[in-house]
């Protein structure tokens, strides 16, 4: 046999099954539509439900943390013990300085001392501002260590939680109109030693003699260039005004 007859399979009236189909063969499967036409659409699903916004419940984050306290500490002393230094060491910007060169002029009136290569002086103030924690940043200003500016020692003061006194213990007689006006002004203060080369001329004992402060002032020994040396010094100066402030609140 060179060939294969296709079944002859029967005629297919119009609208009815192919006689081939699964259906015509084997039947139409249980629970199925009807066998004959289109089967119908499936019901539309329902519509979803309208938007409704969620409830307000209140901000989630966190509120922002309250600015750090702004407190005003001056840094005053004779000249040349290191005022400028103290504070450039220990501020987190670039301190503002108001630095002019030494002439002539100055030759017997603005003496730094032997041990100082000094040739700038400051003709102003000194500023700067270091943020102890999230609550407490300091603003440093630093005075002006010539008499002649005297008169802007006033202005400063204004608004000061407390003071340090830098001085150099080789030279104790530059020191000492600035613990006067700081006694005059009723301002808390602290002396603080500078330990120029890491020495003292004095010991602090002999120190707190010559300048005839009392024990209720804080005399410590720093060096101006450490910054953490600085730090510390401040800090005292912050104990002693939050003591000074917790005395005068039970008064």
């Amino acid at each position: 046999m060179d060939f294969v007859r296709s079944p002859e399979w029967p005629v297919v009236p119009i609208g009815g099954l192919a006689g081939n189909s699964a259906t015509a063969r084997y039947g139409a499967a249980p629970g199925t539509g009807p066998t004959s036409g289109r089967a119908s659409a499936p019901p539309p699903a329902p519509p979803p439900p309208p938007y409704r916004p969620p409830a307000d419940t209140g901000p989630t984050s966190r509120p922002s943390a309250a600015p750090p306290v702004p407190v005003k500490i001056l840094v005053a002393g004779g000249f040349g013990v290191g005022k400028t230094t103290t504070v450039g060491a220990i501020s987190e910007i670039a301190p503002l300085t108001t630095e002019a060169e030494m002439t002539s002029a100055g030759i017997g009136v603005d003496d730094p001392g032997v041990r100082s290569s000094k040739t700038t002086t400051t003709v102003a103030m000194d500023f700067g501002c270091v943020t102890i924690d999230r609550s407490l940043k300091l603003y440093l200003f630093g005075t002006p260590g010539q008499s002649r500016f005297g008169f802007m020692w006033d202005d400063l003061a204004r608004g000061a939680l407390g003071a340090l006194v830098v001085v150099d213990s080789a030279r104790l007689d530059d020191c000492f109109p600035a613990i006067d006006f700081f006694e005059r002004a009723g301002l808390p203060f602290v002396v603080g030693v500078n330990a120029f080369d890491g020495r003292l001329a004095l010991e602090l004992g002999e120190i707190r003699w010559a300048l005839a402060i009392g024990d209720h002032v804080p005399l410590v020994q720093f060096d101006a260039r450490d910054r953490l040396s600085v730090r510390d010094a401040l800090l005292v100066v912050l104990d002693r005004a939050l003591d000074r402030a917790t005395r005068d609140r039970k008064a």
